[in-house]
């Protein structure tokens, strides 16, 4: 089991391009604990910029810093970054195409017992429609530094979601990341599992659930919400009877809804069921109390899977 949160894989790599890139620069408000940049801070105190809680300066001063020569790589809570300082990142960073790196620590539900002033179950809504500005949520350790590998050769604003706890692994060795390109991490004939960040791991582990039931489970990591892969969605949408979305956010404009967008334009019977947070202040616990209440456990996907795959055609039948 994978005892590596990704947030310490960001301050991994970010340390040891700190020794190659000259212009490196990370910026906090007032969390480089929550993020896990305190080594960082320790070796390379020079290149670390501390706002205090003040999101919103925060994203303005990385701004200007890119705008100075400097890669400006700003960790800050996703549910104040993505919030707080929306209008900043809108402005400052995306309609300017200022090489600014937002990282959205603990997303989702990661800060869990502090309910719904602390949960981020928004950002990847708001971020989307956001024109200039890539939307990634890596899946494991070993994507998340496939993913910061590629930041620091982009020149693109993006915004990145990073939960709080480690994830078990989902991938064995670090993955060719490539920007707007998902990962079949699993095939299967039946259903397609579309999942992202930490929903990858639980997608994999119902997959495994629903073959002890003889359905065939097709898992489908989207990395990046956008850009978005649409012809990912159209194949699963031809090759299999059933697609199920998965993400730790509010079912409204996230990732179902990318693929929902997608769906509607395509020519097919294929049902597709959104799992996510319902339009409620979700439920305060630990990120897997959450998860279970909300049926986005590996039994709770493979109930909601069983519910609604054909049945004429489900296997076994």
């Amino acid at each position: 089991m994978n005892k590596i949160a990704n947030r310490q894989v960001m301050c991994e790599v970010l340390m040891k391009a700190a020794e190659e890139q000259p212009e490196l620069v990370v910026l906090t408000s007032d969390s480089r604990g929550s993020a896990s940049l305190g080594a960082f801070a320790e070796k390379y105190p020079e290149k670390l910029v501390e706002t205090g809680i003040a999101e919103q300066n925060l994203v303005g001063i990385s701004a200007g810093l890119a705008h100075s020569g400097k890669r400006p790589f700003v960790a800050s809570p996703a549910c104040f970054l993505s919030m707080r300082s929306i209008e900043q990142v809108k402005v400052d960073v995306a309609y300017s195409g200022t090489n600014v790196k937002l990282v959205g620590i603990s997303g989702g539900v990661s800060y869990g017992a502090l309910g719904m002033s602390h949960h981020s179950l928004q950002d990847i809504a708001v971020t989307r429609a956001i024109p200039q500005l890539e939307v990634i949520i890596p899946a494991d350790r070993f994507e998340t530094e496939a993913v910061f590998e590629y930041l620091l050769k982009s020149d693109r604003p993006a915004y990145v979601r990073l939960g709080r706890n480690a994830v078990e692994d989902c991938y064995v060795e670090k993955p060719d990341f490539k920007i707007g390109q998902v990962v079949t991490l699993r095939e299967g004939a039946d259903v397609t599992l579309l999942a992202t960040g930490e929903m990858v791991r639980v997608a994999l582990d119902a997959a495994t659930v629903l073959a002890e039931r003889g359905i065939d489970a097709r898992v489908v990591n989207f990395p990046t919400i956008k850009p978005f892969d649409q012809e990912a969605v159209k194949r699963a949408m031809t090759e299999t009877k059933l697609l199920v979305s998965l993400e730790e956010h509010s079912i409204y404009g996230g990732l179902g809804a990318a693929v929902s967008e997608v769906a509607g334009s395509v020519s097919s019977l294929t049902r597709h069921v959104i799992l996510g947070i319902p339009d409620e202040p979700a439920i305060a616990g630990t990120s897997q109390e959450i998860f279970a209440h909300y049926g986005l456990s590996a039994h709770g996907v493979a109930e909601t899977v069983a519910r609604n795959l054909p049945v004429s055609e489900e296997a076994g039948k």
